[in-house]
């Protein structure tokens, strides 16, 4: 009897490795769908920190990344030199925190609220009405902000006037700027961010309210003792990744309302940027002021993380 050699083609795969290409070509549907969120952070956010050693550069546009000279720490060390640095630092963490001591809650306790709503058609018309503002642009807002706030046709002054007292200027007022960016923000986001909560407390068990109730514990007694704890990992992922973005308020909602009479109180790193980096074509100090904003972002977040995880066990890693 003869006995031939298999080739390496004919060679019988491992079992792991059979179930491993099985398993992947089953579901390749699946992780096919993988690829278009891949793109995206591959595209837009890790290529284009490559672009970061411009903040260590005298970046000009005519020499490119690799003609310019290269400076070390050189707008780093200008970063803190600046005294109208420290004034947006000032701005943007006020307003930071105002947003989120003030905005982080309001769509938990909007959720909490919502979810006690019995008729259904009410529930759902409600939370249409309270989603519609996040898809209406922030230019639109800053029109409707400006024409309520208005001192000659805003409806806030109307009420000002029928109580016998006189207009105000909000708008050009520094101390009401950050008041009106914050209540500005909640208002539009405040019914879109309730989507993750009540998806949350849909997933609590319902017989966990069947036998507080048996315990006879009320409407409040349930809320503190079973919908909050339950939806308290949620919460810490979302205010984690809000810590994580702290600095980051967004251009397009300060840039529209701001004007050079609040520019004092209410220009930040964004407005900041766009003015002297885009419009004064200082892109590698500018560089240095997004560096510095994501270092803050990241110790920020690990920190948080941290400490997280040692007191309520809860982390995003």
């Amino acid at each position: 009897m003869t006995t031939t050699a298999l080739t390496d083609k004919q060679q019988p795969l491992p079992s792991s490795s059979l179930k491993k290409k099985s398993y992947f070509a089953r579901h390749w549907p699946i992780y096919s769908m993988i690829v278009p969120g891949l793109l995206f952070f591959v595209v837009f956010k890790y290529i284009p920190l490559a672009g970061s050693i411009i903040a260590f550069q005298d970046y000009n546009v005519f020499d490119g990344v690799f003609g310019s000279k290269f400076v070390g720490m050189k707008h780093f060390d200008n970063l803190f030199a600046y005294p109208e640095f420290y004034r947006v630092f000032k701005n943007t963490l006020l307003i930071s925190f105002y947003q989120l001591l003030f905005g982080f809650p309001a769509p938990i306790a909007l959720a909490l609220l919502l979810n006690e709503v019995r008729k259904m058609m009410f529930k759902r018309t409600l939370q249409t009405v309270l989603y519609l503002p996040h898809f209406i642009s922030w230019v639109i807002v800053g029109g409707l902000v400006i024409n309520f706030l208005s001192p000659s046709t805003g409806l806030l002054n109307d009420v000002i006037k029928w109580f016998g007292g006189e207009p105000v200027f909000f708008m050009q007022e520094p101390d009401y700027f950050r008041s009106i960016i914050v209540i500005s923000s909640i208002w539009k986001e405040v019914g879109w961010g309730t989507i993750i909560y009540l998806a949350a407390i849909a997933g609590i068990n319902p017989d966990l309210y069947e036998a507080a109730e048996v315990d006879g514990a009320g409407k409040w007694r349930q809320t503190i003792s079973i919908t909050i704890p339950s939806i308290l990992p949620t919460i810490m992922v979302m205010l984690l990744l809000r810590i994580g973005n702290i600095l980051d308020l967004g251009f397009e909602q300060i840039y529209t309302l701001l004007n050079p009479l609040v520019t004092e109180t209410g220009e930040v790193f964004d407005t900041y940027i766009y003015r002297v980096g885009l419009l004064g074509a200082q892109y590698s100090y500018t560089t240095a002021i997004g560096l510095f904003k994501s270092v803050i972002g990241f110790v920020l977040l690990i920190g948080a993380n941290f400490i997280s995880r040692r007191t309520t066990g809860n982390s995003i890693y």
